[in-house]
């Protein structure tokens, strides 16, 4: 696999309180089947979709059960490094930079704004690998209630260029590096209940998005917006019944023009 540059999104977890319950819910609405559970690590448990990893499970550690959320790690080829660029810009290391067996090392950060985020060195494990088939990670969204802090932090961190859509009515901005597109940036408005903390928004790919909002409804998640067409797909935004967030895209049922950008790095 390639090396995946600094500051591209390359793994997806979350913590579930009843993991067997996230295991059923993820593997009917995105096709997941589950590996063993692994005790020296906490009993986290890898997601594969045809044989290939893609997301993981894990439940909480005694006296943290907090709300599931799903979290988004970011490349790194050396996390002392970048967390050492994550204070310098302002952010918090919640967890400095460990080692996890022969897999890689990790970090989990706030940036000054609040959004968690994960930092990932791998080895053995190098995150993903697979993305934008149906079942898989596409694309994932930061939302903030500081955009300005967000838009300064990240940069710094990453060296991402930043572009703006002209639109007065959405603060959306969108990150790149080496002229491709890594992650947006959605500013939170008063719309979202004031306890909803800023948090990122991962996107896995589904063949049929309303048939998968069907089947995540029916078994017990909540639709939150959605299904809506736009010129990058036909997305849905859900809540599984652990509470946690995501989106499902399909990528191949697009509609209207693409939106207009403006450079602001």
């Amino acid at each position: 696999m390639a090396v995946r540059p600094e500051g591209t999104p390359c793994w997806a977890d979350a913590m579930f309180g009843d993991l067997e319950g996230a295991k059923r819910f993820y593997g009917e609405v995105l096709g997941w089947t589950f590996g063993g559970s692994s005790p020296e690590f906490g009993d986290y448990t890898t997601a594969y979709l045809d044989g290939r990893a893609v997301a993981a499970v894990v439940p909480p550690m005694p006296g943290q059960e907090e709300a599931a959320q799903w979290g988004l790690y970011f490349a790194t080829p050396d996390a002392e490094a970048t967390a050492a660029r994550v204070r310098e810009a302002g952010g918090e290391v919640v967890l400095a930079p460990m080692r996890v067996g022969d897999f890689g090392t990790m970090c989990l950060a706030r940036d000054p704004g609040g959004v968690l985020f994960g930092l990932w060195q791998g080895d053995t494990h190098e995150g993903f690998e697979v993305t934008g088939e149906p079942g898989a990670y596409c694309w994932a969204e930061i939302f903030t209630r500081d955009p300005a802090a967000s838009d300064a932090f990240f940069p710094a961190v990453f060296g991402y260029r930043g572009e703006q859509m002209r639109d007065d009515a959405v603060d959306f901005r969108v990150f790149g590096l080496g002229g491709q597109p890594v992650i947006g940036r959605m500013a939170m408005t008063d719309d979202f209940p004031s306890e909803v903390g800023p948090y990122i928004n991962v996107y896995f790919t589904v063949a049929d998005c309303d048939e998968a909002v069907s089947r995540a409804t029916g078994l017990g998640g909540v639709l939150r917006f959605g299904p809506v067409d736009t010129p990058f797909g036909r997305f849905a935004a859900l809540g599984d019944p652990q509470g946690a967030s995501f989106s499902v895209i399909d990528v191949t049922t697009t509609r209207g023009e693409p939106p207009v950008f403006a450079d602001v790095s």
